[in-house]
C-alpha cells in the first residue's frame, strides 16, 4: 500500500511584509530568482487582507511597521492561519526580540542588512520541516485509519526508521530490529507486517518467556502422541504465522538447540511437528527483535553466526527515546489523551514545570516507562492539569543528584540548537553567547546536529 506519500516539490508561497519599498522589492526580486512564489505587502492591514484572500505559506515580517508593530501582526496571522510560518525581519536585534518572535510563533528570526544566503537557507530549512510534517501526517492517518495502530514520533530520527520501514515492508526479507527495552520493537514489527500486504497473521513470540523443555512444541508444534499428555495434535507459531508474519521477541536469549531449528526453518522453509513423519511447508516472514549486541554474543558462542546472518538481512534500529527527545512530549500528550479518555478523568494537559521535568529524565525504559509514569500522573491528578508532584518521584530525584551544572548546560543547549534547527547565529543570539563560544561548547558536549 501506498502511503509514504509523495511530497509537492512546488516551491512554497511567501508574502513579504515591508513597508520600504525599495527593500521590499529587493527581497521580492531575490525571493523570486530564488524560484519562490512571492507577493508583497507594504503595511500590517494590507498582509492581512491578503491572507484573507489568498493561502501562503510563509509570511517574512518587517519588525516595525507603519500601522502596526511586527510581532503583534504575527499573532494575528496566527490566529487567523496556525499552520504559517514566520520570519522576523528587523534591523533592531536583540535577544529580547528573538525570544519574543519565537514565543509570538516566529519560525526564524533575521537581521537587516539581509544576508541573502542565510535568507534562502532559513526559508529552506522551514520548506524541509514543512515537507516532513506532511510526511508524518500522512503516515500516522494512514496506520490509524487502515490498520489501528497510531505511533507517535516527531524526531528526524524516527523519521528515518519509518522510512526505512515503508521502504522494507513490501518485501519478504527478514528484518532484525534492535534497540534498548520498551522503544516499540513490536510496534515496529507490527507495522512492517501492516503495510506488507501478506494476507496472514501476525503471530509473536517472547522467546525468554518459553520454558526450554517446550520451545519445540511451541515454535514447531506436535502430534498426537508425541510425548506424555499431547492427547491431540497442535500446530505451532511458523504454522500459524503462514502466510503472514512471525515476530521473534528477544531472540537472543533463545538456546542454541532452538536457534539451530530455526536456522533450519529460514533455510528450507518447511517444519516438522514433535512425531511427525514428514515436514510442512510454510511461507512466513520472520522478524525477530533483541536489547543485546549479537555480535558479541556471537563472539561468546551463545548465538549461531550462520543464524545471525539469517536474521540480519534489514537492519532497523531504534534510538532510545534520550536521544530524540523532541519525541517526549508528543508521546506524553498522546498517552495522556488516551489514558484520560479511559479512565474518564479530564486532565487536558502537562504544566511546564512538569514538562521541564520530563524533559530532564533519561527515560530508561523508554516509551513503556514515558506511558506508565503519564498513566501514574493521570490517576493521581486532583486537576485538569499535570504537576510535577504527579509525576513518579524516581524523575524528580534523578533530577535533583545526578544533573550536574556542565549537565544542565549541555542539556540546554541542545535544546536550543534544537529549537532553532541548529542555526548557528540564531542559537549563539539566543544564549547570550559568541558564534565561536557556541561551537567550541558544541565541541565540547559532543553536540551532533540530528
Amino acid at each position: 500500500m501506498e502511503f509514504w506519500r509523495a511530497v509537492s516539490s512546488e516551491k512554497p508561497k511567501i508574502l513579504v511584509i515591508e513597508d520600504e519599498e525599495l527593500q521590499r522589492m529587493e527581497l521580492l526580486d531575490i525571493l523570486k530568482e530564488a524560484d519562490f512564489h512571492v507577493e508583497g505587502a507594504a503595511s500590517g492591514h494590507e498582509a492581512i487582507e491578503k491572507l484573507e484572500s489568498e493561502y501562503f505559506d510563509i509570511v517574512l515580517i518587517d519588525r516595525r511597521l507603519p500601522d502596526t508593530d511586527g510581532i503583534e501582526l504575527l499573532k494575528q496571522i496566527k490566529a487567523l492561519d496556525p499552520t504559517i510560518d514566520a520570519i522576523i525581519v528587523t534591523a533592531y536585534g536583540s535577544i529580547d526580540t528573538a525570544v519574543a518572535a519565537i514565543k509570538a510563533g516566529a519560525y526564524d528570526y533575521i537581521t537587516k542588512p539581509v544576508d541573502v544566503e542565510e535568507l534562502i537557507l532559513r526559508i529552506n530549512h522551514i520548506v524541509e520541516k514543512r515537507s516532513m510534517e506532511i510526511e508524518l501526517r500522512a503516515l500516522r492517518e494512514e496506520l490509524a485509519k487502515e490498520f489501528n495502530i497510531d505511533f507517535v514520533f516527531k524526531s528526524e530520527q524516527m523519521r528515518r526508521v519509518m522510512d526505512m520501514v515503508a521502504h522494507v515492508a513490501p518485501t519478504s526479507s527478514t528484518v532484525l530490529i534492535t534497540g534498548e527495552s520498551g522503544t516499540g520493537k513490536e510496534m515496529i514489527a507490527r507495522i512492517i507486517h501492516q503495510l506488507s500486504g501478506r494476507r496472514g497473521r501476525f503471530v509473536a513470540v517472547a522467546c525468554p518467556s518459553i520454558p526450554e523443555s517446550l520451545i519445540e512444541a511451541e515454535l514447531f508444534g506436535y502430534e498426537k502422541g508425541a510425548f506424555t499428555g499431547a492427547v491431540g495434535s497442535k500446530p505451532g507459531k511458523f504454522e500459524l504465522a503462514d502466510k503472514g508474519t512471525i515476530f521473534l521477541d528477544e531472540i537472543g536469549d533463545m538456546p542454541m538447540f532452538a536457534q539451530a531449528k530455526i536456522l533450519r526453518v529460514l533455510q528450507e522453509r518447511e517444519v516438522e511437528r514433535l512425531g511427525a513423519t514428514k515436514a510442512r511447508k510454510v511461507d512466513v516472514r520472520v522478524i525477530a527483535a533483541t536489547n543485546q549486541n549479537l555480535e558479541e554474543l556471537v563472539r561468546k558462542g551463545r548465538f549461531r553466526e550462520d543464524l545471525y546472518y539469517r536474521i540480519n538481512v534489514i537492519h532497523i534500529h531504534i534510538p532510545p527515546l534520550r536521544e530524540r527527545k523532541e519525541d517526549i512530549v508528543p508521546l506524553a500528550e498522546h498517552f495522556l489523551k488516551r489514558i484520560s479518555t479511559q479512565l474518564h478523568k479530564q486532565v487536558k494537559s502537562f504544566s511546564r514545570e512538569a514538562v521541564e521535568l520530563l524533559l530532564s529524565y533519561d527515560w530508561p525504559g523508554n516509551v513503556r516507562e514515558l506511558e506508565n509514569a503519564v498513566e501514574r500522573a493521570v490517576v493521581l491528578a486532583k486537576t485538569n492539569l499535570i504537576l510535577p508532584q504527579d509525576l513518579p518521584i524516581s524523575l524528580k530525584s534523578e533530577r535533583r543528584t545526578s544533573l550536574k551544572l556542565e549537565d544542565v548546560e549541555k542539556e540546554h543547549i541542545a535544546l536550543v540548537l534544537n529549537l532553532t534547527d541548529w542555526n548557528i547565529s540564531k542559537a549563539a543570539e539566543i544564549l547570550g553567547i559568541h558564534r565561536n563560544t557556541l561551537r567550541e561548547k558544541i565541541k565540547r558536549y559532543g553536540l551532533k546536529q540530528p
